[in-house]
């Protein structure tokens, strides 16, 4: 006689749960994630030696094109790149995707990489979206901003003035960007001051590819009216100037520029 216990039968609430098929809504949104997520390279471990060398190359192309060395239309052959960094393909072609992120350069089939080269179209249109945006937030600013909040723009230029006097084209026009910046963060709206950070980095690429050299990205004087007129309450002339202001910075600009005569190596500032 067997001594084998009857099974139990299974509750309700205990039922194997079927495996459920992806949606096809579901998978169509993967499909596009995985696309996307192709366009934008994984970035290596931090502190890596890749890690390293792609941040210097980044850098030494930003800081480049941003003193003028690097003109718009530049060649930026991987295999230069390699040799003159003592870096892998993989490397260097992550470095230059991210600066085509960046729109610091162009990535092109045939061609490969070159630094950037904005039409007067796209000038136009990013500077008409900065000065639409920085109308819309420099009131939403002035309605939040605190006595501590203005004390901390009064040092952001007191810094800004230093290093216009002290300091070389690239660290300065960080700086004079970042006031505007900061005049977004004080909005309390972190959409458009996420938009604002995006347009005034490619207003600033577009400065210091085409300004000629010698003028201010930004002038600081007219920064402290903006910051003397929100103080005062009154918002309409902090918006008038802070318009003008971008609008003689876009008419600056001069999308003509001669080739210099130098080597890769010397306008990455390597020799």
């Amino acid at each position: 006689m067997s001594t084998r216990s009857p099974a139990k039968p299974r509750s309700p609430g205990t039922a194997r749960p079927k495996t459920a098929k992806p949606s096809a809504a579901r998978a169509r949104h993967d499909r596009v994630n995985a696309l996307l997520d192709e366009g934008t390279p994984a970035p290596p471990s931090e502190g890596s030696p890749d890690a390293d060398m792609e941040r210097r190359i980044c850098e030494a192309v930003y800081e480049s094109v941003m003193s003028q060395r690097l003109t718009p239309g530049t060649k930026l052959p991987e295999a230069a790149i390699c040799e003159l960094f003592g870096v892998s393909r993989s490397v260097a072609r992550k470095a230059l995707q991210r600066l085509a992120h960046e729109h610091v350069v162009d990535l092109h089939h045939n061609r490969g990489a070159v630094v950037a080269e904005p039409t007067p179209e796209d000038t136009r249109q990013i500077f008409q979206a900065r000065r639409a945006l920085e109308a819309a937030l420099v009131p939403l600013a002035a309605a939040r901003a605190t006595k501590a909040d203005y004390a901390s723009l009064r040092k952001q230029l007191r810094d800004e003035h230093a290093l216009l006097h002290r300091a070389g084209q690239p660290a300065w026009a960080r700086q004079a960007s970042a006031f505007h910046v900061r005049l977004g963060e004080l909005s309390g709206n972190t959409i458009l001051h996420g938009y604002l950070a995006e347009l005034v980095s490619r207003c600033s690429l577009i400065v210091a590819l085409y300004e000629p050299p010698g003028n201010a990205a930004c002038e600081h004087g007219e920064h402290v009216l903006i910051v003397d007129m929100m103080e005062r309450g009154d918002v309409a002339e902090a918006v008038r100037i802070n318009d003008n202001h971008l609008a003689d910075l876009e008419r600056r600009i001069s999308l003509e520029r001669p080739q210099p005569a130098q080597t890769l190596a010397q306008m990455l500032g390597l020799a």
